[in-house]
């Protein structure tokens, strides 16, 4: 299990308000969200783990702050 205190990047913020908007599935918003913790958190804006793929699963508790 992995804690992660994190801001999401704006363009991922956006793509998610924008696909809520639309009607997107949990499941789809949950993949926007992966992708920008992908690219902030674990690729570290590309410096590292340039070929890591990121996906949301078995979540426990999720926390978000607008």
């Amino acid at each position: 299990m992995r804690r992660i205190t994190q801001h999401l990047p704006p363009a991922y913020a956006g793509r998610l308000f924008d696909a809520q908007a639309a009607g997107a599935t949990e499941q789809q918003l949950q993949r926007i969200a992966a992708e920008g913790w992908q690219e902030i958190y674990f690729k570290d804006r590309g410096r590292r783990a340039a070929d890591l793929e990121v996906e949301f699963t078995d979540i426990d508790y999720i926390e978000l702050d607008f």
